[in-house]
């Protein structure tokens, strides 16, 4: 059984259909990586799971749970952190007054939670007192991490987490996403660098106009001589 399990998912927004009978799976534990050239529907798989799209048929289940239609609220309860590509922090708090925000489900803040936070990020501690909103773009991403783990998701979904940030920061950033897989946590990740994602993940979706085209094992993807064609530039 799959930690999550999508099958033959037909989504949109409104009447507009973007997946087309999509199959995807994450198994506990796992890193896949969902890639593909733009608009081709690789947002929309997330924010399908995170109940932001219009479900039109198929089946997503979590631990074997169907939540298709269940809302972010539901989903977030379910075990599931979600990090947006954009306006993922709230840029007039403060960095702790963003992470327990990440918690705002639980009537106590875990401060366990947020200590382990700190502890992975040490760069918020430092800033913990400051406006979300004046940091530098990677600071921002790491913040937005932090809030979505503060629950201790057992499935951590990051939609394009390099998006925009300096090149220097590209490599800390997935270096992070690493370390939050390696601690246990199940990550899904969309990404538009999709050679250093395919090279870290465990497993690759690639996409194409709403439907899957390939997947495979990361290096296995890598490797495909049709694939780095078509999509990771030769």
């Amino acid at each position: 059984m799959a930690l999550l399990d999508i099958e033959s998912l037909d989504a949109g927004y409104g009447d507009l259909q973007v997946l087309h009978g999509v199959d995807l799976a994450v198994e506990d534990g796992e890193y896949v990586a969902i890639v593909g050239p733009n608009g081709a529907g690789k947002s929309t798989v997330m924010k399908s799971v995170f109940g932001l799209t219009s479900y039109m048929g198929g089946r997503i289940a979590f631990r074997d749970e169907e939540i298709q239609g269940d809302s972010p609220e539901e989903v977030i309860r379910e075990g599931i952190g979600y990090v947006p590509q954009d306006d993922n922090v709230f840029p007039t708090l403060t960095v702790e007054e963003n992470l327990r925000m990440g918690a705002y489900i639980l009537d106590d803040v875990p401060e366990d939670a947020l200590s382990e936070v700190y502890d992975r990020f040490p760069i918020l501690r430092e800033r913990r007192e400051q406006r979300a909103g004046t940091m530098s773009g990677g600071q921002q991403q790491m913040l937005a991490m932090g809030r979505a783990l503060m629950l201790d998701p057992a499935l951590l979904m990051l939609d394009e987490p390099s998006a925009g940030l300096a090149p220097d920061l590209v490599d800390e950033t997935f270096d992070k996403v690493d370390e939050i897989n390696d601690s246990g946590t199940a990550v899904l990740m969309v990404e538009q660098n999709a050679k250093e994602a395919l090279r870290r993940c465990d497993r690759g979706y690639v996409l194409v106009q709403g439907q899957n085209s390939y997947v495979d094992a990361g290096d296995s993807l890598l490797a495909d001589d049709e694939v780095r064609r078509e999509f990771l530039g030769g």
